[in-house]
């Protein structure tokens, strides 16, 4: 009884507190977001689909753009819910009401740029529209962040138009008004400058590495896809080498990549030091390693589809050249962060987009194989060669008072 009388007292002196934007207190991803982020689980199976319904030159770029349209739609929202608390206020309903728009880009993202084009395209108005007016409210005691908020919301307006009358075009001229919309929307908070935005940093790049486990989940699924009911010996070897492949590219990320990362955006200046590397290794760069991902599930889908043919030109190039270029993004966040680049990773990133046309001419099970193992190769040089140094990053202190004295 004492509890709920706290909580009586407590909503009758805030009233204030539940309609408006509390701001963020602690670091940790709220289970509010990682609800929304399940609406993105989604949106990457749709882009997959897409690509797969289409299996051309044309279906992976129309794919892209519709990736980096979702993606900026949640990038936006890491941003906002890095700012205000999102299960506080009028924010829970808000994010609420973006998450069945969102639902709705999501499935009509196979047809954004067919029958659905305009339905898709005002589903990511009002995604967008309820980002501005979220961070509106968020910044109505901060002249600066509601300064960066009206530039962002006019990039953003032009953004929605844009694609709104793309839906009225097909081929090039559809193309092109797309490219032109996600050039203003990526665009815009480049140009309008970084010096208002907030951010706890804890929060931000932990919301970034949830959603690189939720790409790589899909790559679990497109295994699942591309074996369906067929299980035989090959399959069985597939399968586990793409799960071998997909744990490679976790602990490219995870094992000390994210966490060195992760401290640097903490220890930069606040303000626009720590915005600007904020939106470049996380806003624009981790899209790079998430479409990399992507393609990647796409070759993957592929393969267990049929583990012993040759994978053919579009295939190939999503499986080896989606792992080639997740690794250069993952190589250009890290310099990103400390100015130092793996030489390995950048070199075996080159390779793999160049060996697309060989890739193409083996068979599917064969080219799998040799990605794995090539990742697995870099990996465990690379802990051996960091190996104290790795163990320093991941444990700290705790592995200080394991040494023994003097070492």
């Amino acid at each position: 009884m004492a509890g709920f009388a706290a909580v009586e007292s407590a909503s009758a002196e805030t009233p204030a507190r539940r309609l408006g934007a509390v701001p963020r207190e602690g670091e940790r991803v709220t289970s509010l977001e990682l609800f929304f982020d399940l609406v993105f689980v989604l949106a990457i199976t749709q882009c997959t689909t897409l690509m797969g319904h289409d299996p051309t030159w044309r279906g992976i770029g129309q794919a892209m753009l519709v990736l980096g349209v979702l993606w900026w739609s949640w990038a936006g929202y890491a941003w906002l819910t890095s700012v205000v608390d999102p299960e506080e206020g009028l924010v829970r309903l808000a994010m609420f009401a973006a998450m069945a728009a969102f639902l709705v880009c999501a499935i009509a993202a196979p047809a954004a740029f067919g029958h659905l084009a305009l339905a898709f395209a005002l589903a990511y108005g009002v995604v967008r529209l309820a980002h501005i007016a979220l961070f509106l409210l968020a910044s109505r005691d901060d002249p600066r962040l509601r300064s960066s908020v009206l530039g962002l919301a006019a990039s953003t307006a032009l953004a929605i138009a844009l694609l709104i009358a793309a839906s009225g075009f097909d081929g090039a001229a559809q193309a092109a008004l797309w490219v032109l919309a996600v050039a203003l929307d990526f665009g815009g908070p480049y140009f309008f400058g970084t010096e208002g935005w907030r951010l706890v940093p804890g929060h931000f790049a932990e919301r970034h590495g949830l959603i690189i486990i939720i790409a790589l989940g899909e790559s679990i699924v497109a295994i699942g896809v591309g074996a369906r009911t067929h299980l035989d010996a090959g399959v069985i070897a597939a399968a586990a080498l793409g799960i071998a492949l997909t744990a490679a590219l976790w602990w490219s990320y995870f094992d000390v990549v994210a966490i060195v990362s992760a401290r640097r955006l903490a220890d930069a200046p606040a303000g626009r030091a720590r915005n600007a590397l904020a939106r470049d290794s996380y806003s624009y760069i981790h899209l790079v390693m998430v479409a990399g991902i992507i393609l990647a599930a796409l070759g993957l889908r592929r393969t267990l589809g049929d583990v012993s043919s040759d994978l053919g030109a579009i295939p190939a190039f999503a499986l080896a050249g989606g792992v080639g270029v997740y690794l250069l993004g993952l190589v250009a966040f890290r310099y990103r962060h400390i100015r130092s680049v793996n030489a390995r990773r950048l070199a075996l990133g080159l390779a793999c987009i160049a060996a697309t046309p060989l890739a193409a001419a083996l068979p599917a099970v064969a080219v799998l194989a040799a990605l794995s193992g090539a990742l697995a190769a870099v990996i465990a040089y690379d802990t051996h060669v960091y190996g104290e140094g790795r163990q320093r990053v991941r444990h700290g202190d705790a592995f200080v008072r394991r040494e023994p004295a003097g070492g």
